[in-house]
């Protein structure tokens, strides 16, 4: 109970701020990629410390670095609801709240494993999943109610009553045992993983606005191209980096970060892959769905956590179903349909995005889409954990909430410049197309918005085409061109996270695969002969 409900908190602002995303534009007065880059840097940072996050709680003990990291967080949602710029916001939002989870997380999955044993923590791990999966889910319901009744700020308030209720019961937790001496932290593979992992999201989120490869507004310009390209490649060198420093402390006998052997069990390796790929899609497609629902349809952040309802149901039945049927369907077969469910769902979802909504439709893909991530979520935790012993477990908690978050900032970071990019290019495309609109009038749209369009609604271009001194049928024909790159953009998005599907299949061949082999540990690959 006491562990469910810090799960279901570290979940719930995410999805609650993917919802309030008009709600908090217009309270900061700041656009779109700006509340982007703060969602993103939520799941950026706990992606950056969790392997740290671990550690600590290794060399504390995991029941002091989860409370430790409750009163942080707690902190962060109290800085949060009380912020007055989009700076303080990040500040208590993104970076403490992110801080307290990247304690919180691995210490929660290391004592569920030390608390419950055999069917129990089988059990225990897909309640975990549920609750995930429906504090994500339920977080669209819960911020729209907030915000459009009082203020989104409320939910962060909620938070802290929340977490000081966790700490009082926390007491009832029995701490997990971990075998051998404590480690010791590994300060210069800490900085490497963080900044190697915060440059490539960085640079993805900024390739809408620096351009992918040719450059648009890129602060600099390197050999012609853009800055994206050798942000992200930093990043990849010092992840290169990363791994050859965790080599050489595994070689001189001091203790790593983390031990890469772990990475050759083969399940937990599948695991991480896959929930890597899971929130890779949902997150992507959590901040799509808001801005087709409330930026083109007009819908206010209560209708829009009702209209995502269906997945908060499907995602936690679902879920606890998924728990059950692992002693009728071996995991893989599970994930797999998982899988399957997810393509289907985003696909779905692809086809009724449309200037009208369409209920039914709308409401079966997200449905589908629930029922899919509900699948994954019940299996994965309990892959990572039971792949490893007791000594091993903080570790993997930290692999396996740091392929998660890292999977969440990149969804966010590469969707959302997926769609504003193809905002940006369908925009122009259909003005240069637009047979009412002159070269002339062509030619300053191309100028003005070819550094990169912020999302906005109609009325919002509308303004803006009047104060440029532009006639009424010309104002008119760009806000019905901007609608259609709109929906044109969303589509593409949604496009790409169907794809992205793919990345997790290949994975699933090395899960268990049998009723016997799903509750049994891995085992690392064979040497190379």
């Amino acid at each position: 109970m006491v562990l469910a409900l810090a799960q279901f908190v570290m979940v719930l602002d995410q999805s609650v701020m993917n919802v309030s995303i008009s709600a908090l534009v217009e309270d900061f007065d700041t656009d779109v990629t700006s509340i982007q880059a703060v969602i993103t840097l939520y799941s950026l940072v706990m992606a950056m410390f969790l392997l740290a996050g671990a550690k600590v709680g290794d060399i504390i003990g995991r029941r002091r670095a989860f409370v430790i990291g409750l009163v942080v967080y707690a902190v962060g949602s109290a800085v949060t609801a009380a912020a007055p710029t989009v700076g303080v916001l990040a500040l208590g939002w993104s970076l403490l709240e992110g801080l307290g989870a990247s304690l919180v997380l691995p210490a929660l999955a290391a004592l569920i494993a030390g608390n419950y044993e055999g069917g129990a923590r089988k059990v225990a791990y897909g309640v975990i999943g549920g609750v995930a999966g429906a504090g994500i889910a339920v977080g669209p319901i819960v911020g729209g109610w907030a915000t459009t009744t009082f203020t989104w700020r409320v939910v962060f308030v909620a938070e802290v009553v929340l977490v000081l209720i966790i700490l009082v019961l926390v007491g009832k937790i029995a701490d997990a045992v971990r075998t051998g001496p404590p480690p010791r932290l590994d300060v210069v593979g800490t900085f490497l993983s963080a900044v190697g992992l915060g440059a490539i999201v960085l640079g993805t989120l900024q390739a809408s606005t620096w351009g992918w490869v040719t450059p648009r507004a890129s602060p600099v310009e390197p050999f012609g191209f853009s800055l994206t390209v050798f942000v992200v490649a930093g990043g990849g060198l010092l992840m290169w980096a990363f791994v050859a420093w965790q080599r050489y402390r595994e070689a001189s006998g001091s203790d790593p970060l983390v031990h890469l052997d772990l990475l050759s069990v083969r399940p937990l390796r599948s695991g991480l892959v896959g929930l890597f790929t899971q929130n890779l899609i949902l997150m992507g497609t959590f901040f799509v769905v808001p801005l087709y629902l409330q930026l083109v349809l007009g819908l206010d952040a209560l209708q829009t956590g009702l209209r995502m309802l269906p997945i908060s149901i499907t995602m936690f039945l679902s879920a606890a179903l998924g728990s059950r049927l692992s002693s009728r369907f071996s995991i893989r077969t599970i994930v797999r349909a998982g899988l399957a469910s997810v393509s289907l769902g985003v696909l779905l979802l692809l086809g009724v995005v449309d200037p009208t909504l369409y209920g039914t439709g709308f409401a079966l893909s997200m449905a589908v889409l629930g029922v899919g991530m509900g699948l994954i979520a019940s299996q994965l935790g309990n892959v990572v954990q039971s792949s490893v012993d007791a000594s091993g477990r903080s570790e993997a908690g930290g692999l396996q909430f740091t392929s998660q978050q890292l999977g969440s900032s990149l969804g966010i970071a590469l969707i959302g410049a997926v769609v504003l990019t193809s905002l940006t290019s369908v925009f122009i495309s259909t003005v240069e197309q637009d047979e009412r609109i002159s070269a002339e009038v062509s030619q300053q749209v191309g100028v003005a918005v070819g550094g990169g369009i912020d999302f906005a609604s109609s009325d919002q271009i509308s303004a803006a085409a009047q104060d440029a001194g532009l006639e009424a049928d010309i104002s008119e024909a760009l806000v019905q061109n901007y609608e259609t790159a709109q929906l044109q953009s969303l589509r593409v998005g949604l496009l790409v996270a169907a794809l992205l599907v793919l990345i997790g299949v290949p994975s699933t061949a090395h899960l268990p695969h049998t009723l016997k082999s799903s509750t049994s540990t891995g085992t690392p690959d064979p040497p190379p002969q």
